[in-house]
């Protein structure tokens, strides 16, 4: 892995460029750049300065390239998580919104089984707006991003924790890697 400084500006600009949450900077890199997706650069850390909008050259990397790893048969939602995207969140909102992304994203056809976790009076998930105002006052729903699917998010955090903890349980998630997820919000 290489460690390259940018200024704001380029930062902003592969930011805006991300085509799926968990996307890596390299993989939108090498999609601009036009290079093969496969080729993952050596671990050697490399630090460019940025002057005047120009890169400083590179140094030189003498160890071979690696070959990418096999992708997995099972998508697993930390494929899809970008941890720099979710510091960027200034609040628990975002954070929920995009850990909700990248569960339906690694998970698309199992994600339906999230309308079933309700409160004792409201919907927490729901195909529509709608379907999610009728149940309770002040819900503030809002679309998970690139989903079909809605989420109430006038809840405090411990309460958004526990929807992730319920949602990534019925996803068959290991009682560690449910840990894990509720503990990214």
């Amino acid at each position: 892995m290489k460690n390259i400084e940018i200024d704001e500006e380029l930062y902003q600009y592969i930011a805006t460029n991300t085509q799926f949450i968990g996307e890596s900077a390299s993989s939108i890199l090498r999609r601009l750049l036009q290079l093969s997706p496969e080729k993952q650069a050596s671990e050697a850390v490399v630090e460019l300065e940025v002057e005047s909008d120009k890169l400083a050259e590179p140094e030189q990397v003498k160890e071979p390239l690696k070959p990418a790893a096999p992708t997995a048969t099972h998508e697993s939602v930390f494929n899809f998580i970008n941890k720099e995207e979710l510091a960027m969140q200034r609040g628990a909102v975002g954070r929920f919104l995009l850990i909700l992304a990248a569960l339906y994203r690694a998970h698309p056809q199992q994600f339906e089984v999230v309308t079933d976790i309700s409160g004792r009076d409201r919907l927490y998930f729901a195909h529509s707006e709608e379907e999610l105002a009728a149940s309770g006052s002040s819900t503030k729903p809002r679309q998970i991003p690139d989903s079909p699917f809605w989420v109430i998010t006038n809840s405090n955090t411990t309460r958004k924790k526990m929807m992730l903890t319920k949602a990534a349980a019925s996803l068959g998630y290991s009682e560690t890697d449910v840990e894990k997820i509720r503990e990214l919000l």
